[in-house]
């Protein structure tokens, strides 16, 4: 049921599933396009004939604390409506930050609000990060921006630096 495929290997068909079940999850306009702002490295799905649930994985170096660490970063998740409650979501972030732990990235990183995340670890930070406004995949001006909703789950011993200012080094993921 789940499947990791690298970006590369996405099909035509498989585009077009998530580009469905991300207009049809989220309020915001994704243009028709199977990514928000910029294309990820894989996208963790779930498929039971058709794509049901998706999780995009950025792996990417940041700035934090004036040092570069690599990252995953999580976005797009969705869950097809006619499929949630089912654990889908949950099963797709455990396989996802099974990836992350297994490689060399020391923190995963998302933006959003739900339990799932609370669930799986991820802790509410309120660092100002710095990024480059890519709204409708399109380069716009580099924000620096008072986090409302970025959250972070370290993946090793680590810890996250809370009053550090974050360097994404490009868009949100």
């Amino acid at each position: 049921m789940i499947e990791v495929i690298p970006e590369h290997a996405l099909t035509a068909e498989d585009e077009a599933q998530v580009a469905e079940l991300l207009r049809t999850s989220f309020p915001t306009d994704f243009g028709g396009r199977s990514f928000y702002q910029q294309r990820p490295h894989l996208r963790v799905v779930w498929r039971n004939g058709t794509i049901l649930g998706h999780i995009a994985l950025f792996y990417r170096a940041v700035r934090i604390d004036g040092q570069l660490i690599d990252v995953i970063g999580l976005g797009d998740i969705a869950t097809a409506p006619r499929a949630r409650g089912q654990g889908i979501a949950t099963a797709l972030l455990d396989r996802t930050l099974a990836i992350g732990k297994d490689s060399n990235a020391k923190f995963a990183l998302l933006f959003g609000q739900r339990r799932l995340y609370d669930r799986a670890g991820f802790r509410l930070v309120a660092n100002t990060y710095t990024r480059v406004d890519m709204t409708g995949a399109r380069t716009g001006d580099v924000d620096h921006v008072q986090s409302r909703f970025l959250r972070v789950l370290p993946l090793t011993g680590t810890a996250w630096p809370d009053s550090a200012e974050l360097d994404l080094l490009g868009p949100l993921f």
